[in-house]
C-alpha cells in the first residue's frame, strides 16, 4: 500500500501573545518526512479564550491554490506557500472546517451559527445562511453577508463542519446532534444523529464517518446501524509537554479533531497533541501514526491530501 502525502493545520490552545498559536504541516508518511510550511505568531488576534482566534483550520484547493481559514479570515497562498491574498468579512468568526463545491468556497462562521460563501473566481464572499432551529425543525436564514443585519453573534451549536457533494451541503457541530443536510430551497433536513461532542462528520460509503472526540475515537457507522471504532492515539504522562496547564485553557490528550478520507479503505485523523495517524478500514488496525509535537496544547485542525507534485 502506498502511503500518502497530506497537509495538516493546527491551533495551539492557550498560547499567549508573542507566541506561536498554529501552523501548516506537510507530512508524507510514505517517505516518513514532516516539514513545517507556516509557524502562525499572528499577535493581532483576540487571545481571550482557550481557542478562540489562534491557530489556522480549515484547507481547500482550487486553481493551483491553496486556501487555508483562520479564526476571522481566509488566506490565499501558492504550493510554495507563498501569499497571495487574503479575506475578511464581518460575518466570518470562529471559522472551522471549510469545503468547495466548483468554484464556490463554504465556511463554517461558528460564531455566527452560520456558513459562508466564497466565490474562488470573483474572491467575494456571496451570501450566507443562519442556521436556528424552531422547536424540532431545523432552519436556514439566507443574508447578504456584505451588508449590516445579518445573524446575531451566537454559538449555541457550535457549527464546526461543512462538506459540500453532488447531493448537497451537508453540516454539523458539537451540539447539533444530527448530520444535517442543505436542500437548494434553503431548508435543512435532518440525514442521521449523531453524538454530542462531535468534529468532522461527513457521509461515507452508504453511512457516516466522524470524530467522536468525547469518546477519544474515530467512529465509521453504516446506513444498517452497524459500526468500526478506531481509538484515538494516547501517550504516557510524562511524554506529554505542558501537562500542567490548566485543562480548561488547553487541547486534552486524545482529544480528535481534523479527518481525511484518503480512499475507500484509508483515513487519517488528526488528535492531540499533534498527531496523525492513518487508519485502515478493512483490516480494521492504525497503519502508521506521526507525532509532530509532544505540547499538549497543540492540536490538529484541518486536514487533507497534498495534491502537487
Amino acid at each position: 500500500m502506498e502511503l500518502p502525502k497530506l497537509i495538516a493545520t493546527s491551533v495551539v490552545r492557550g498560547s499567549e501573545k508573542g507566541q506561536s498559536h498554529g501552523g501548516v504541516f506537510l507530512i508524507d508518511f510514505q517517505e516518513t518526512s514532516t516539514s513545517q510550511c507556516l509557524d502562525w505568531n499572528d499577535g493581532s488576534i483576540d487571545f481571550t479564550g482557550r481557542g478562540w482566534d489562534r491557530g489556522l483550520r480549515g484547507i481547500e484547493f482550487f486553481d493551483e491554490k491553496i486556501w487555508i481559514a483562520a479564526s476571522d479570515e481566509l488566506f490565499c497562498y501558492n504550493s510554495k506557500f507563498e501569499l497571495l491574498g487574503s479575506y475578511k468579512n464581518e460575518y466570518l468568526k470562529h471559522c472551522h472546517e471549510i469545503s468547495r463545491k466548483d468554484h464556490l468556497l463554504f465556511l463554517t462562521s461558528t460564531g455566527y451559527e452560520s456558513l459562508l460563501v466564497f466565490n474562488l473566481k470573483t474572491n467575494k464572499f456571496i451570501w450566507g445562511l443562519y442556521i436556528s432551529k424552531n422547536g424540532d425543525q431545523w432552519v436556514g436564514q439566507r443574508f447578504d453577508p456584505m451588508i449590516s443585519g445579518g445573524p446575531p453573534f451566537i454559538n449555541n451549536y457550535h457549527i464546526n463542519m461543512v462538506s459540500v457533494n453532488e447531493s448537497g451541503v451537508y453540516i454539523s457541530g458539537l451540539n447539533t446532534k444530527a448530520l444535517l443536510r442543505l436542500k437548494s430551497d434553503m431548508s435543512i433536513s435532518t440525514v442521521c444523529s449523531l453524538p454530542q461532542g462531535i468534529h468532522n462528520a461527513q457521509l461515507f460509503g452508504d453511512g457516516v464517518i466522524f470524530n467522536d472526540t468525547q469518546s477519544d475515537v474515530v467512529r465509521v457507522v453504516s446506513s444498517s446501524g452497524t459500526s468500526k471504532v478506531f481509538q484515538v492515539p494516547s501517550y504516557k504522562e510524562d511524554l506529554i509537554e505542558y501537562n500542567n496547564v490548566d485543562d480548561s485553557k488547553i487541547a486534552r490528550q486524545a482529544f480528535g479533531r481534523g479527518l481525511c478520507i484518503i480512499s475507500p479503505t484509508l483515513i487519517a485523523a488528526g488528535s492531540s497533541p499533534s498527531t496523525i495517524s492513518l487508519f485502515d478500514l478493512e483490516k480494521h488496525e492504525r497503519v502508521a501514526t506521526v507525532s509532530l509535537t509532544m505540547d499538549v496544547r497543540n492540536a490538529i485542525h484541518g486536514l487533507e491530501v497534498w495534491p502537487f507534485k
